[in-house]
């Protein structure tokens, strides 16, 4: 049975912007795996128990939380989550648990159904950093492009590029968790041909020779801001990159970050207190 190390993180009164910013600024390093909003805090899930206890020991010092180690069961995860996950739809598509994928579903959805199995690490296109990417995605072209999603983790956002008619998506994650749960997931879209998950960090990905139309890439501000330049490496001149995981405080940060790299803002959007942009390499 598959056990996420994890904290919970409870924050003894509501937070500021800049305190939740600090800490996860302080949970970035340490890699989470996923990171979940509760009532006042998070759970963040880490890829061993002992980077869990490292970041333990580092968030004792942070005086506004009440941390506490848990080893969390992915047993049966599916099953807990089908009275709380339900399909979601953005734009034209739907992200749907097995569980939802009914005739009258099928009849009601004004696009493709994309399914995908809850696992307690890994999205499910419920989190609002994932429905910003999926509208991104939505707004550029994707047609006929070879796609690359960084920090794939169940895979949604590549399975979803293939499906609005990308050539080819890669899915990289440095979880091999993350790479079977998306594995899974492709099977369960019919293994979906041209889409293909990989254990790979963005820096031993960078330095292959293949370069990309689609960058995708949710991961942490804090992440994005140290990878700016590796993304970069990885696109072909007129690339299009879409980013989120990172909140609407960090926005100039990141943007900053981004353009010093070489890449041009184009687009931003935001939902709840997270954010994603739309960006481009020049021809």
């Amino acid at each position: 049975m598959r056990v996420y190390p994890a904290l919970r993180i409870t924050f003894f009164e509501s937070p500021s912007e800049e305190q939740t910013g600090v800490l996860l600024a302080l949970l970035d390093d340490f890699r989470p795996t996923a990171i979940n909003d509760i009532d006042n805090g998070l759970i963040a899930y880490f890829g061993s128990a002992s980077v869990r206890d490292d970041a333990l020991a580092q968030l004792g010092s942070f005086e506004l939380v009440d941390v506490t180690a848990e080893d969390v069961p992915d047993e049966n995860w599916a099953e807990r989550s089908q009275a709380a996950l339900t399909a979601v739809t953005v734009g034209r598509l739907t992200i749907a648990p097995p569980w939802t994928v009914t005739d009258e579903l099928r009849a009601s959805a004004p696009g493709p159904i994309i399914v995908i199995l809850p696992s307690m690490g890994f999205g499910t296109g419920h989190h609002a950093s994932t429905r910003l990417c999926l509208e991104l995605l939505q707004r550029v072209p994707v047609q006929g492009k070879r796609v690359l999603d960084i920090g794939t983790g169940s895979g949604v956002l590549a399975i979803a590029a293939r499906v609005l008619g990308a050539a080819s998506a890669v899915g990289i994650d440095v979880d091999p968790d993350a790479i079977t749960n998306a594995r899974e997931n492709l099977e369960l879209n019919n293994s979906l041909s041209g889409v293909t998950f990989v254990e790979s960090d963005i820096q031993a990905h960078a330095s292959s020779a293949t370069r990309y139309g689609l960058l995708l890439a949710n991961l942490t501000g804090s992440l994005l801001q140290r990878e700016c330049v590796h993304l970069f490496d990885l696109a072909e001149p007129g690339a299009a990159l879409i980013i989120s995981g990172f909140q609407a405080h960090e926005v100039d940060e990141v943007r900053s970050a981004m353009e010093r790299a070489g890449w041009t803002t184009d687009d931003h959007v935001g939902s709840e207190t997270w954010a994603a942009m739309h960006l481009s390499r020049t021809a």
